[in-house]
């Protein structure tokens, strides 16, 4: 089984579900096909633009096509996907036909404002599971034949270290944290449903990143952050599936 993975431009290398080493994505016949939400701007737009660097064939999702003018301009296939909306994702679904995928980068999320409990507000916090847990279930779900029809069979749901029960020791970001702990778990889950088919199933937390939802104090500039993700996600074996992962390479606590 091709292995083969990048999250940020580095070179390739692919292990087989048995441990073989095979070629970099650019030398085959076929590039390998990596699909990433929300990728019209932040660590989304860093994942593309690395990968399509690398040679993959790139599909990146915005919600709004037409004004994705910096990705388009990458030279990617740009598709329209509200992760909210599930006819959207099911279009999305139609639109790629029997296209496989070898790797799935549900990367889509948004923070909302609510550091203390009396600042809940419960639309926002309703909204961000819709987007943060709900939304890479239902696009899982959806693109799951694509995915069986490719050969790495990967599937990376973009956590945060907020989403880590053990290291809740401060409190704070309501919404946010429970947003990316359900999301976990169902990481968790569909690893163990999966394990048989071959699939590899990861959680990865990016660190604080200077994004529009990092802010400009975060430590981490998108493209470090993308290629630390990229060279964990080249080492990974079925083996690791259902773990949880940072961008500098260290196993985390869920």
């Amino acid at each position: 089984m091709l292995r083969v993975l990048s999250v940020f431009g580095l070179s390739l290398v692919a292990l087989g579900a048995h441990g073989q080493s095979t070629k970099s994505a650019s030398s085959q016949a076929a590039p390998s096909t990596v699909l990433i939400t929300g990728a019209n701007r932040g660590l989304g737009f860093e994942f593309s633009r690395q990968y399509s660097a690398a040679g993959w064939n790139v599909i990146g999702t915005a919600r709004k096509p037409e004004a994705a003018n910096d990705l388009s301009a990458l030279g990617v296939r740009v598709m329209r996907l509200d992760v909210t909306d599930q006819e959207s994702v099911e279009r999305l679904a139609r639109d790629l036909g029997h296209q496989p995928i070898d790797l799935l980068i549900n990367n889509t999320g948004i923070f909302p404002m609510a550091a203390t409990l009396p600042e809940i507000d419960f639309s926002e916090i309703q909204r961000t599971l819709e987007v943060n847990t709900i939304g890479p279930m239902r696009v899982t779900r959806a693109l799951l034949p694509n995915l069986r029809r490719g050969e790495a069979k990967l599937i990376v749901n973009i956590t945060s270290n907020l989403g880590s029960i053990t290291d809740n020791t401060n409190g704070r970001y309501y919404g946010y944290r429970e947003s990316k702990a359900a999301l976990n778990m169902f990481t968790r889950s569909l690893a163990a449903e999966l394990r048989d088919e071959g699939f590899t199933c990861i959680v990865m937390n990016p660190g604080w990143v200077q994004t529009d939802m990092g802010g400009p104090s975060a430590p981490l500039q998108a493209p470090d952050s993308i290629a630390g993700m990229r060279a964990v996600i080249d080492r990974l074996t079925p083996a690791d599936t259902g773990t949880f992962w940072s961008h500098e390479g260290q196993q985390m606590p869920w």
